[in-house]
């Protein structure tokens, strides 16, 4: 009997050690969060972070192809992927194709995407261009106010770690989550994220 518990004690204690280890290991695993939206930060949104979930669309303007101050509140019941992009950034252009893709299979009623070139003014003539070449003219095109403010919609919208950075909000203006670096705009994590705000 001695040896059976010289055995079975540290057996037990062993096995209980590995259900706390699996536990916490589940527990802050990204693949096991209960939120769907962050189930879906796999393959190509890998990066995408919800940890921000839940704060409002600020009221910061920014500019429409027409000149006109515009804000997030102007889509409500719309569902939106802010994209912060510029031309002089690489992966902002290397993704500015999945995002047209994005925009031509989803965009409608329910949900649009949004460009805002962080450019300067002295470049926005080119970035309206390449925009128009890049997404293959199915994206508006949308700049920062100008002025000391105009950089307001980007740092309130929690951007401004690098560009590009991707903002996304569901039909009510609150924020769903955010993607810093490209992503695959046309893959099926992407689709599937986009399905998942805009069901009714």
């Amino acid at each position: 009997m001695d040896r059976f518990l010289r055995i079975a004690i540290p057996t037990m204690f062993a096995g209980i050690a590995l259900a706390l280890l699996y536990w916490l290991f589940s527990a802050s695993s990204k693949g096991s969060n209960r939120d769907p939206v962050a189930k879906l930060a796999v393959g190509a949104l890998s990066k995408l972070d919800v940890s921000d979930k839940g704060a409002l669309a600020p009221p910061a303007p920014f500019i429409d192809a027409d000149g006109n101050a515009v804000t997030y509140q102007v889509f409500e019941g719309q569902a939106i992927l802010v994209n912060f992009w510029a031309t002089w950034c690489g992966p902002c252009e290397r993704e500015m194709p999945s995002l047209g893709a994005l925009e031509r299979s989803r965009g409608g009623d329910a949900f649009k995407v949004i460009a805002i070139s962080v450019d300067e003014p002295a470049d926005r003539d080119y970035a309206q261009q390449r925009l128009r070449e890049l997404s293959g003219g199915v994206l508006d095109f949308y700049t920062l106010a100008d002025g000391p403010d105009g950089w307001n919609v980007v740092y309130d919208s929690g951007a401004g770690g690098g560009f590009p950075t991707t903002i996304i909000y569901d039909r009510t203006g609150t924020k769903v989550a955010k993607v810093e670096g490209d992503a695959d705009w046309g893959s099926y994590e992407a689709v599937a994220l986009i399905d998942l705000i805009t069901e009714d």
